[in-house]
């Protein structure tokens, strides 16, 4: 069992505290924030020690999980690579790419693996579909969800989007070619509301809205590429397939007559989700990506990526 120590245990923290001390691939050794209430609220909880000093319990662990607010992220992190502690940092994985670079230069150079909590990865609606989705060429993106104070110290690029955005550029694998957007502030300081259009280099094109002042949640992403079109419902952790196939001998839902009269058979298909805790398993991947000396699914060049992205769309709000 790999010995984790947890940075931050607010809401998040929590619930990672929880995970770390459910899972058989890890030991809690400790906890730390700097409100000692709510450190040894989780570690009366857990039988874990409730730090008082962040490098004291570095010197206990093997891995940390950072579930600080972002702007905190880089400092803890780099104290943590310093001793040779693995780090598994939650999204956004920095403030900027300043940080995110330099978390790469330094993981790399010091052997050090990282994991970016990009949880959507994770889900079993996502994970039953992906190789379903060879080569989209139109992605469209809906992230909406009621207000809620927390989350609101950044902007909705940053606090939801941005898990669309890791979704899109995994399911791509090309370079951004141009971005335009724009963001509208409602309630925080920072936008609430806010839409992005990435074209990429192989012709793609993706179009992302996502909002924090809604009346309803939604978190759903549609991807159309030649004969098939594929949606995903991250919230109800459902997932659609319909396609055009040839070759299926069994009766098509539909059939479709061309204008040179060749006939086109059109399947659907709901595929069968198994239920998973996504936070649970994001950890465990992790830890045997440390066992097994693997590249974690998500690692840190895939956080920096989706926070290069979002940050251009935050730069070209109008």
């Amino acid at each position: 069992m790999l010995k984790a120590g947890v940075v931050g245990c607010g809401h998040l923290g929590k619930i990672h505290s929880k995970l770390l001390f459910q899972s058989e691939n890890y030991k809690l050794i400790g906890v730390y924030d700097i409100n000692a209430e709510l450190s040894n609220e989780i570690a009366k909880e857990y039988g874990c020690k409730a730090y008082t000093g962040f490098e004291e319990m570095l010197n206990d662990i093997e891995v940390l999980d950072i579930v600080t607010p972002t702007p905190f992220h880089f400092n803890y992190a780099k104290k943590a690579i310093d001793k040779g502690i693995h780090l598994f940092i939650e999204k956004p994985v920095c403030s900027n790419t300043e940080e995110s670079t330099e978390l790469l230069r330094l993981s790399e150079s010091n052997n050090i693996k990282i994991q970016v909590g990009h949880v959507e990865r994770f889900n079993p609606a996502y994970i039953t579909v992906e190789e379903n989705i060879s080569k989209p060429m139109f992605i469209e993106s809906h992230r909406l969800a009621k207000f809620n104070p927390r989350g609101t110290d950044v902007s909705v690029v940053l606090d939801l989007m941005i898990h669309d955005i890791d979704i899109i550029l995994n399911s791509v694998k090309s370079p951004v070619k141009t971005i335009s957007s724009n963001g509208i502030s409602v309630i925080s300081d920072s936008p609430d509301i806010a839409n992005a259009r990435i074209e990429f280099e192989n012709g793609c094109v993706a179009n992302l809205t996502a909002s924090r002042v809604s009346l309803k949640n939604m978190r759903k992403t549609r991807f159309f590429q030649s004969g098939k079109y594929i949606s995903v419902d991250f919230l109800n952790r459902e997932a659609e397939v319909i396609e055009i196939d040839e070759k299926k001998s069994e009766l098509p839902i539909m059939i479709l007559e061309a204008e040179n009269g060749k006939k086109k058979k059109i399947y659907f298909s709901k595929p069968q989700i198994s239920e998973n805790n996504a936070i649970l398993d994001e950890l465990n991947s992790f830890a045997l990506s440390i066992k097994n000396n693997e590249k974690p699914r998500v690692d840190i060049s895939d956080g920096h990526n989706a926070l290069d992205v979002a940050i251009k769309i935050i730069k070209n709000f109008k």
